[in-house]
Parts: C-alpha cells; sequence; structure tokens
C-alpha cells in the first residue's frame, strides 16, 4: 500500500499527526505485514475516527487532543458508529484498529495514552464453520461444472473446487498462483495471510484435475502470469467462482451454505473426522491461532460422540 495522506484539502489534523498516520501505514506493512485489504480497512478505520473526533471535540486533532483522548471519547465513538447500524464484527475491527494505532504512538515515543487499554470490544457471536457432507464434496468434485459453453472454464472450475477441498486453499491464494507454480508437483508453497508461506501436500486426483484444465487452456501460461483465467485472459476473479459454485448449489441440491469458503472448511473438518491431528490441520489451513482450527472440533459433535461409543471401553454409558 502506497503512503499518501488521507487528509488532502482537510484542515481538521495537524500535519504532524498526519505525518505520524503515515508513518504507522508504513509500519503495517513493512513490519507487521498485514495483508492489503487488512491494511485498507485498519487506515479507513481509523480515518473514520478522526473526523468524529474533530467534531467531537469541536478542534482539528493534535497530538495533545490524542494524549488527552478520554474513555467516554471513545465510547462516544462507538456509540455514534452503533446508531449507524455497524454490526458487531466492524464495532470490533475498529476498535482492534484504533488500539493498533495507539500500540504504535505508544511503541515508538510519540504518546503515551492508557485510555485506550480500557476500551472493551464488543462481543461477537462464535459462528462454526458449516462443511459439507463428504458425499456433498464428492458429488461436486465428480458433476460437469456450471453452465458455460466452454469447455476449459468448466475444467478450470472443477480445478479451483479440487484445491479448495483437496488442499483446503483460500480462493484468493488460488487465484494467486502463477504460472511458475503450475504444473502442480506433489506439495505446493502457498503464501497466506501476512505472507505467511506453508507448504500443502498436493495428491494425485488434485494434480491431475489442474493438468486437465491447462491442457486445454486457451491462454498461454507464463512464470509470473495467473494459473487460472478468466474468459478475457486476465486473473481469474473471485466473483466468477462464487457464481459458478451458486450454479453448481442448484444442479446438484447443495445447501445455500455452500460456498467456496466452506470447502475450505470442509478440508479441515473432514481431516478432523478421519483422524487428523488439528495442530497438523493448523499449518495446513494457514492458522495463526489454533483457537481458530478448534472451531472444527464443534462442527460435527454427534460424529465425534459416536466414535466415542463405539472405540472407548466405557462406550456404551449414557450421556
Amino acid at each position: 500500500m502506497k503512503n499518501h495522506s488521507y487528509f488532502v484539502n482537510n484542515d481538521f489534523i495537524d500535519r504532524e499527526v498526519v505525518q505520524v498516520f503515515e508513518n504507522w501505514q508504513d509500519w503495517l506493512s513493512s513490519e507487521r505485514r498485514l495483508a492489503e485489504n487488512t491494511l485498507i480497512a485498519y487506515v479507513n478505520d481509523v480515518k473514520v475516527f478522526f473526523h468524529f473526533f474533530s467534531e467531537h471535540i469541536d478542534s482539528n486533532i493534535s497530538m495533545v487532543n490524542l494524549q488527552q483522548l478520554t474513555i467516554t471519547d471513545l465510547r462516544s465513538f462507538l456509540a455514534n458508529r452503533k446508531r449507524t447500524g455497524l454490526s458487531n464484527t466492524s464495532m470490533a475491527r475498529k476498535v482492534s484498529s484504533i488500539r493498533n494505532f495507539f500500540y504504535y504512538l505508544n511503541k515508538f515515543n510519540h504518546l503515551k495514552n492508557e485510555a485506550i487499554n480500557l476500551l472493551t470490544s464488543p462481543k461477537i457471536p462464535q459462528s462454526i464453520p458449516k462443511a459439507l457432507e463428504q458425499g456433498e464434496a464428492d458429488s461436486l468434485l465428480e458433476t460437469s461444472h456450471g453452465d458455460s459453453i466452454h469447455s476449459w472454464v468448466k475444467a478450470r472450475d472443477k480445478a479451483v473446487f479440487s484445491l479448495l477441498y483437496g488442499c483446503g486453499l483460500r480462493i484468493g491464494e488460488i487465484i494467486a498462483l502463477n504460472g511458475s507454480d503450475v504444473p502442480l508437483s506433489d506439495s505446493i508453497i502457498v503464501n497466506g495471510k501476512g505472507n505467511k508461506q506453508r507448504l500443502v501436500p498436493v495428491i494425485p486426483i488434485i494434480r491431475e484435475s489442474v493438468k486437465a484444465y491447462m491442457e486445454i487452456c486457451p491462454f498461454d501460461f507464463s512464470k509470473d502470469g495467473p494459473a487460472f483465467f478468466g474468459v478475457r485472459g486476465q486473473r481469474l476473479n473471485p466473483g466468477v467462482i462464487q457464481r459458478s459454485l451458486r450454479s453448481m448449489r442448484g444442479i446438484l441440491g447443495l445447501p445455500p451454505t455452500a460456498t467456496p469458503h466452506s470447502l475450505r472448511h470442509s478440508f479441515g473438518t473432514h481431516l478432523l473426522m478421519n483422524g487428523g491431528d488439528l495442530r497438523a490441520i493448523q499449518e495446513l489451513l494457514g492458522h495463526a491461532s489454533l483457537s481458530t482450527t478448534q472451531k472444527y472440533t464443534a462442527v460435527d459433535t454427534n460424529y465425534l460422540k459416536e466414535v466415542h461409543r463405539k472405540f472407548h471401553p466405557k462406550g456404551e454409558l449414557k450421556d
């Protein structure tokens, strides 16, 4: 993300704060290595806060103002955002963004304000990922895809769905693959969130699916060009895959929860159900925290209970 001022033609923020704000952006990008979308969200959140705070105190924002910011000011901002209908999830991210900015101010000795430590995030309901049944996932990969007249497009979509379910990749990670990454070998190095790399095994059926797409794709593969193309020869757009899967839901009678991301969740869930180690699944999915992966342990409680009954010496005991 290129460093530039977001406050051109505005006089509600002092030059010193603008400079610190832009330095914070550079730090998020180069030191914290945030993903582009996350970085943009953080910057926009703090930008919105600056606008509110300036009006709230009826003054320009200076380093002194930020130093004197109170918990009441912060809560007033959240109350203002709540009145606009913002969800708790979005509110929690705004709290995270503001905290990060003040953490930076403190870390590099610009100022220290303890009020930010008193601010609590709204509670976010914990949603459990909805995985497909194994048979549903199998039928999706075995069926001729979509209503496109182009056979290569159908082969492409099947290859993408195979990577989502067979390797647990994110749709953005698949689209980011280049010609140098294909044809696939027995493993692939994936650049995940925050540019963190992980090694993911690729089973033969996935390799064959990608190879079949490559053999009939009408566009040339180059080292730095896309591995997956749209119909105009540009890098594939994620919305195209989302629409394709919506079409397949109707054909196969899959539930509305069948999305590209649910295929990735299905990968982790089915590995767990078949005896996969939680730590290993965490590595394969590229989760920074084990707690994220642990959501999968709640996906199929009935299945886990059945395993317990079947294999535990006292498994016949009632719940």
